[in-house]
Parts: structure tokens; sequence; C-alpha cells
């Protein structure tokens, strides 16, 4: 969603922004384009191999460019190693990248048979594997109901423990299969998604403490956003839309004493503005050309002056 990202997060020469999801670099790119002549980026990534593929896309673009390897969680202290006391514009692109999806050896999909890796950065503690082949059955039940809904979570995670008595999980699509198997057939052949699909995403967000990160950022964020300046979130799933759009409420609501109080007691004050009153979603023409893109939610807010 492109053409949206811009008109909601709106580029301005002379300004500075953030990218806190680097990726392959292609919002980052549309940004400085937009923000020409001499608008400036900060780059953040936590994969490396991001960072390298970003670089060379953005290259042209010399030192209105500063690439830093770090989860978004940290761009506080990004932004004052960086010099820099505030940013013009904050967008995060949640979730795994096309480039991640596409990489076997990542192991973020079953659509490719891979290792059962999932971590997007080197700072993510252990990998999918090691949550798989270690965590009592009632832990794995809990992380595919918080972090993935999974309606059968108890029976997924009581057949993965008894599978992994003969030899541990180390490949995606071992553990899809396990998954297919413990779903009743019945129930498979309604979905309209991979039977998987669900553990998949939980064991991807636990890995990678994916909402965690993103509760402390969005607590941050209005404090390193110059006045008048916006916050962009995409997101891919209902529980990092929930946070989104709860903070963004929060940051938006001002004196909440009760009507008939002669004076505010308070203290709260507004701190932003909500730009986008409904999520935009795409198009049915964008989800065509990129059918990745049909779960995407857009949210943004203005920092008041």
């Amino acid at each position: 969603m492109p053409d949206e990202v811009l008109r909601l997060l709106d580029p301005q020469p002379g300004k500075i922004y953030l990218d806190g999801t680097l990726g392959g670099g292609g919002h980052a790119r549309l940004i400085l384009e937009a923000s020409s002549p001499d608008g400036r980026l900060v780059g953040m990534d936590r994969d490396p191999e991001a960072l390298t593929a970003a670089g060379k896309l953005l290259e042209p673009y010399g030192e209105r460019v500063t690439l830093v390897q770090a989860n978004f969680s940290e761009m506080r202290q990004v932004l004052g190693q960086s010099g820099l006391a505030g940013v013009d514009g904050i967008l995060l692109d949640l979730g795994v990248s096309s480039r991640q999806l596409d990489t076997p050896e990542r192991g973020f999909s079953f659509r490719d048979d891979g290792p059962l890796d999932m971590r997007m950065g080197p700072d993510a503690e252990m990998t999918a594997a090691e949550v798989v082949n270690s965590f009592k059955p009632d832990e794995l039940r809990d992380i595919f109901r918080e972090f993935g809904e999974e309606r059968f979570s108890g029976r997924i995670a009581r057949r993965i423990a008894e599978r992994r008595q003969d030899e541990p999980f180390t490949t995606t699509a071992d553990l899809a299969e396990t998954v297919r198997a413990a779903i009743p057939a019945r129930h498979s052949a309604k979905q309209k998604i991979h039977p998987a699909t669900r553990v998949f995403q939980a064991l991807r967000i636990y890995v990678n403490n994916e909402l965690g990160h993103l509760a402390k950022t969005l607590e941050e964020a209005l404090t390193v956003l110059n006045p008048g300046a916006r916050f962009v979130v995409i997101s891919f799933h209902s529980l990092e839309d929930r946070l989104v759009k709860r903070a963004f409420r929060q940051a938006a609501t001002g004196c909440i004493c009760p009507p008939k109080m002669p004076m505010c007691v308070c203290g709260k004050t507004s701190q932003a503005e909500i730009v986008t009153r409904k999520g935009v979603r795409p198009t049915a023409e964008e989800v065509a050309q990129n059918p990745r893109a049909r779960s995407a939610v857009v949210r943004a807010i203005s920092r008041l002056p």
C-alpha cells in the first residue's frame, strides 16, 4: 500500500524520517524520493541481511541515509546516538518480510522445507526448534492460543509432545505435517488457509517477542516525534492491530474527568490526533497484485503541536 503510506506520512523536503522496519528498502526509497532533495532517513532493521539488501538499493541517496542494525523498540537510543532529538515521521511495517518468507533457510514458511528457525535477527534468544522441542505441552498450548488464536491449540501441543519423543523437530515441513494431523479433517477441509498457518505465526511472534517490542515502541514513539509529525503503522493480524488501535486511542484521549466536574483534576491532555478514524485496507486491485497485502491495516496519528 505504498500510495496510502506516502499520503499518510506526507514526507517533505528538509525533514527527517525513521523507517523502523527497513526490509528491502522499498518504503525508504519512496520516502527519500518524496522528500527530495534534502530529506533524511534513518533506517532500522534487526535483520542484517535486510540491511545489506537495503543498503545497495539506497546507495544512490548517499549521506541522506543512515542505516542501523537494531530493533525498532530501540529507536530512542538509536536517534540519540545519531545526534537527533526527534524526527518528522515514523513508519513501521510489521511482521515478517517477503524476503524472509521467500528464503527457506530462515524457516518462516512451510511452503518450502527448511530449518525450523524463524529468528528475525541475532537478538532473538532461541529458535522455533528449541521452543517446539523443549517447552512443556501446556506452554506450547498457551503460545498457540495467545499468539495464533488457534482453536485446537491443546490438541496440537499434545501431538507435538508425543511426536518429539521419537525424534526432535528440525524442519518446517515436519512441524507443518504434525500440526495438520492434529486438526480434525472435517475442520481442515473448511479452512481457506493451511492448517499450520496460525501455529507458525504464533511461534514466530513468540521467538521474536514481536508484541513486546511493539508495545514498548508504541509507548515511546511520541517522545521522538516532532510536533506535527506523523506515526504510521502497517499491521497484518488482529493482535498487532489491537495494540496499535488502543495505543493511538489513548494518545488522542484528553481529560477523563466526569462531565460534571467543575475543573480538570486528572491532568491528562491529548498528545496526538488520530489521522485514520478507521484502519485503511488495501484495494481489491492491490490484493490482486500482492496477495500478502490482503490482511494489511494502516493506521496513523499526528503529534499535536
